[in-house]
């Protein structure tokens, strides 16, 4: 296990560095700049900005510096946030985003692993159509739209929840966007679970069991087994689904995460600050990855053995 955890982690080097070289050039070549305002500066100010900040350095000098700095964890200052760092700002909205996305991970899988396992049992029955039926709606139907409907229903109608707002994580300014967050992903957990559930049931060694008058639910836990397998894979992809979905949710409920961060510093051009979610986003996307492969290898051996 140990060397296949640091093959995986060597294969995901490269593709972190291919990430940082296309965000970091693709951010510096577009128009425009992090101190380009409505009222222009005087050149001599703004000249003494790039200087303090070195952006009047050649690209390639640019990028070492910073690939340099990347290498001690300094993600550099805030262009936009005067007198904080990209590092502070990510103190105060990582906490938000984490709890907002691990929330809505766990209600994913635990909606959708539960519906997919029940269609499985009922295949062909109404409650598997109904099944299909409810995932189709919510993998079709988009975070934007899915928000605003909730907070019209539950905060404006009825009354029930807020709006908008963080609270310090109060349970009831945390139930809408989890929902909202997690409603996509729960469709397409249950489709793959009803999928590999029901070819589990059918494996033969399934059907020896209950040949062999083996209580269902043992039956079912066995099956279960095999069928977690194709949801395990995917939890790299779905994790990485649940962080950029939270730009959009974020925004809309007004979380003070990341992903608001992200979309103030791609507003503002702020260079460092759009730099250091991206980085931090696909060092998260990679680890969560290689969590997914791992726990794969320990659900079916033959993975670490190259089968």
């Amino acid at each position: 296990m140990i060397a296949y955890t640091l093959r995986r982690l060597l294969q995901a080097v490269p593709t972190l560095f291919l990430v940082i070289t296309l965000s970091f050039f693709l951010m510096r070549l577009a128009p425009g700049g992090p101190f380009d305002l409505e009222r222009p500066l005087p050149p001599a100010a703004m000249e003494n900005l790039r200087r303090v900040y070195g952006l009047d350095q050649p690209l390639p000098v640019q990028f070492a510096r910073y690939l340099a700095a990347l290498a001690t964890g300094d993600l550099g200052p805030s262009f936009s946030f005067r007198d904080l760092s990209v590092a502070d700002l990510f103190a105060r909205g990582l906490p938000v985003s984490m709890t907002l996305g691990a929330l809505a991970l766990a209600l994913a899988l635990g909606l959708g692993i539960g519906l997919g396992v029940l269609a499985a049992s009922r295949r062909g029955g109404l409650i598997d159509r109904l099944v299909g039926v409810l995932a189709s709606v919510s993998l079709s139907v988009p975070n934007f739209v899915v928000a605003p409907l909730l907070q019209i229903a539950f905060g404006l109608s009825l009354r029930w929840l807020p709006l908008s707002g963080w609270e310090g994580g109060a349970p009831a300014h945390l139930i809408l966007p989890v929902i909202t967050l997690a409603l996509p992903q729960v469709g397409a957990i249950a489709r793959l679970t009803r999928t590999a559930m029901a070819e589990a049931l059918g494996a033969p060694h399934i059907r020896t069991l209950r040949a062999m008058g083996v209580p269902p639910l043992i039956v079912a836990r066995h099956a279960l087994r095999g069928a977690l397998l194709p949801v395990v894979a995917i939890l790299g992809p779905l994790a990485a689904a649940l962080l950029t979905g939270s730009v959009v949710v974020e925004t809309i409920f007004g979380l003070p995460g990341i992903g608001r961060y992200f979309v103030d510093g791609a507003l503002n051009r702020d260079y460092t600050l759009v730099m250091g979610t991206v980085v931090l986003v696909a060092v998260l996307v990679l680890l969560l990855n290689l969590a997914g492969d791992l726990l794969s290898a320990v659900l079916d051996p033959r993975l670490r053995l190259g089968a």
